[in-house]
């Protein structure tokens, strides 16, 4: 019996003896009812951030360590799971507006999509937000065989901010990487997780791992920790443990690195010349670090590394996320795409094309974060991609379990959250950035 269950039967038989009443929600994989204070307790607890250190333990378990029984629980999950459903949460997709409309309803009572990513168009002010998310998690729940949503997010610092003006902002990764403090930044990580999780939030697209190596680079710039690969390998894995120990998980970016473009991915397709040598020794070293200590997942930017893939970006190269990131880096977490309505790819792809090749290169998520027609479509695309058998149903499994195995080991749920309390984390804020930011010469 895994140690999560052990603390499950105790919390049960306190309860029992002491006549409490709980409301409760449930364990997606197993069924299993768990207390809303369990789920809730982190939100409620006094600050804290504060005793944040590096030398804090990491969240359970890696990726190697899953138990044989949630192995089993896994498989036996996804074996009652209808090829739709298994797409679904292969794809996580945007939404319009300050409220969930007909269109966000239907990608997850049609679709059974994994999730749904916000911008700065989804947030007016704080009650709203939360309102927001609380709603797609209530129309997720109400679902049959249901599985929590992926509520994702950028929120990195700096110019690269969704949350709501009443918060206070975080520096940029640029500021921090002048500090040049590894338990600032592994503060900072915890503050974005517990700033993004008491919105209902549980994915935040950051740390930027690029090296902002080309002072021209349209896209990078002050969200990078800086131009050296040690600095931003160190600040950069630290941010990532403080969100991880604060129980959000953080997806690196933007692998194998946009540090050293001349385009901006957003408009067109960027190309990396450089050699196999010196990206191991430099681009590469932060995410290989990362993956060694831990990294859940890895997003995939649209940029082309022509000496690995001189094809198909990144986003779309098996070379480069098989052969590279699983196979010669060693990563075993789930692989994101960066957005793919953004004009490296629209600009010379269809999107239904990209989304199938993306999967089979070895991506477990397509992130599509804008238009509807966009989403349905590569939902579609997917499925019938599995019909005629370009994508294996294996390979979707593949993905499935990794998703599903990353969303067990965060203990996600679809948990309204009842409020959010800004004065208290602007305090924490406030305390963390005069603490390691008020000593300027």
């Amino acid at each position: 019996m895994s140690k999560y269950r052990y603390v499950l039967v105790i919390i049960i038989i306190l309860f029992i003896f002491t006549g409490c009443t709980v409301v409760v929600d449930k364990d997606f994989f197993t069924g299993h009812e768990v207390p809303k204070e369990q789920a809730m307790s982190e939100d409620n607890e006094e600050s804290g951030i504060l005793a944040r250190t590096t030398g804090s333990e990491p969240i359970e378990r890696t990726h190697e360590e899953t138990t044989r029984e949630e192995i089993d629980m896994i498989a036996e999950q996804i074996k009652t799971m209808s090829l739709e459903e298994k797409i679904g949460q292969m794809v996580i997709v945007g939404l319009e507006g300050y409220t969930p409309d007909d269109r966000a309803r239907s990608m997850i009572e049609d679709y059974h999509v994994g999730g749904f990513i916000f911008f700065g168009l989804n947030v007016e002010n704080a009650e709203q937000l939360l309102s927001l998310t609380n709603s797609l998690k209530s129309f997720n729940s109400k679902e049959k065989n249901s599985v929590p949503l992926f509520l994702s997010i950028d929120e990195e610092g700096g110019r690269v901010s969704r949350v709501p003006n009443e918060l206070m902002k975080l520096p940029t990764s640029k500021e921090i990487g002048d500090v040049n403090n590894p338990d600032f930044s592994y503060q900072v990580g915890g503050l974005l997780a517990d700033i993004v999780k008491a919105f209902g939030f549980n994915l935040n697209y950051a740390p930027v791992l690029d090296i902002n190596s080309n002072p021209e680079n349209p896209v990078i710039g002050d969200r990078s920790f800086g131009d050296n690969a040690d600095v931003v390998s160190t600040l950069g894995v630290a941010t990532m443990k403080g969100m991880q120990d604060s129980g959000v998980v953080p997806v690196v970016k933007h692998f194998p690195g946009h540090g050293d473009t001349h385009v901006d991915s957003h408009v067109g397709l960027p190309s990396v010349d450089h050699s196999m040598e010196r990206l191991q020794s430099f681009e590469l070293k932060p995410f290989q670090d990362a993956v060694e200590r831990g990294a859940d997942a890895v997003m995939i930017a649209h940029i082309q590394m022509t000496e690995i893939d001189p094809e198909n970006p990144s986003s779309l190269s098996k070379a480069v996320i098989t052969d590279l990131l699983r196979d010669k880096m060693g990563f075993k977490g789930v692989v994101i795409t960066d957005d793919l309505t953004m004009g490296a790819i629209k600009e010379n792809v269809d999107i239904s094309e990209a989304a199938v090749q993306s999967v089979n290169a070895g991506v477990d998520i397509v992130l599509v974060c804008h238009g509807y027609d966009n989403e349905v479509a590569v939902l579609d695309a997917l499925k019938v991609a599995v019909d005629t058998g370009e994508i294996s149903e294996e390979r979707i499994n593949e993905s499935v379990y990794r998703i599903f195995q990353l969303k067990y080991k965060y203990q996600m749920s679809d948990q309204i959250i009842p409020s959010v309390n800004v004065e208290d984390i602007n305090r924490d804020i406030s305390q963390v950035l005069n603490m390691y930011m008020s000593r300027e010469e």
